[in-house]
């Protein structure tokens, strides 16, 4: 027998002010059919004022828990994917820790900008497979918007905000593709690639914040290839192949990109979880944000096989097999 992480809690929190395209066609020089045409966006949330990334990560966090039957006391580990702390120090992730009343444990960030979730889920597996954890609480949260040029139109009407959670708990399984959880996970970057999407700030280079830089078509490439082989990585590794997928859980960042991973593994638009209309890119909490939502409707089922997958800034990308 080993242990898998199984999936018994999730949850979305998306802040309540919602910017829709022809909004922001009054900012900058775009028109609504443009974003819609070559990204699927048509609206994204963007968080108040005062209202922080641990914010929505707290938010997302509660719901998690909630289905799931946890307290605070249960959990042993609490991990924040994020680009966009709240501080450059502590972790965003200890003061969801403090807000939910943990009193032990551990709490930190992973940072891998939009794969940052996937990196998440493997460090969290890693550590229940250790037996060093038992429930381990894994978040993506984002204020995005915080961080965007809102005069360069090629970026500032790509992101949103939001945050997603999961929450994972140590389950006895016999080590087999039918087991229910997490399967496996698989990560990739390659730093060569920076200049391909970056922030043009930190506190070590410049001391600022700094803004969202891309080479749109550069990454879009680099995505449609990486995601497509990282998928594959996934399934051969699991002795299972595109017909065992039941549904693919995207990085929401260009419904494009999306319908070339459903093409590439012949699924249908019925089996792909879409809400990039909705929420636009929110980086690491899309995936988890995406989940949440099939979750709570009833699309995805106990039993179901589950592709998850995200690319980002380093680059950075990874795929996991989840059945449910």
């Amino acid at each position: 027998m080993i242990y898998r992480s199984r999936l018994v809690g999730w949850g979305g929190y998306l802040p309540a002010r919602i910017v829709t395209n022809a909004e922001l066609a009054q900012r900058v020089d775009t028109t609504d059919e443009w974003i819609v045409q070559r990204t699927g966006i048509r609206q994204r949330h963007i968080a108040g004022e005062g209202e922080l990334t641990s914010d929505l990560a707290l938010g997302a966090a509660r719901k998690a828990m909630a289905v799931a039957g946890k307290v605070a006391a249960d959990i042993d580990i609490v991990i924040v994917a994020t680009t966009t702390p709240d501080e450059t120090f502590p972790a965003t992730a200890t003061k969801v820790q403090a807000a939910l009343g943990m009193t032990r444990g551990a709490a930190f960030d992973v940072q891998a900008v939009c794969a940052g979730f996937i990196y998440a889920l493997a460090v969290a597996d890693n550590f229940i497979k250790a037996g060093q954890a038992r429930n381990v609480l894994v978040i993506g949260a984002e204020t995005f918007s915080r961080i965007l040029d809102w005069e360069d139109r090629s970026t500032c009407v790509l992101f949103g905000d939001g945050a997603g959670a999961v929450l994972l708990t140590a389950e006895e399984a016999e080590g087999k593709p039918g087991d229910r959880g997490l399967l496996s996970t698989h990560l990739h970057s390659d730093g060569r690639e920076h200049d391909a999407l970056y922030v043009d700030g930190g506190p070590s280079s410049t001391g600022t914040v700094g803004h969202v830089r891309m080479v749109g078509q550069h990454v879009y490439k680099h995505a449609v290839t990486k995601l497509g082989a990282v998928i594959e990585e996934a399934l051969e590794a699991n002795g299972l192949t595109a017909s065992d997928i039941d549904w693919l859980v995207p990085h929401q960042a260009n419904k494009r990109i999306i319908d070339s991973m459903r093409q590439r593994f012949g699924l249908d638009e019925d089996k792909v979880v879409l809400c990039i209309d909705r929420h636009a890119n929110t980086s690491a909490a899309s995936v988890p944000l995406a989940l949440a939502e099939a979750m709570d409707d009833g699309r995805i089922k106990p039993g179901d096989l589950v592709v998850l997958e995200a690319i980002g800034g380093g680059l950075a990308w990874g795929a996991g097999l989840l059945r449910i």
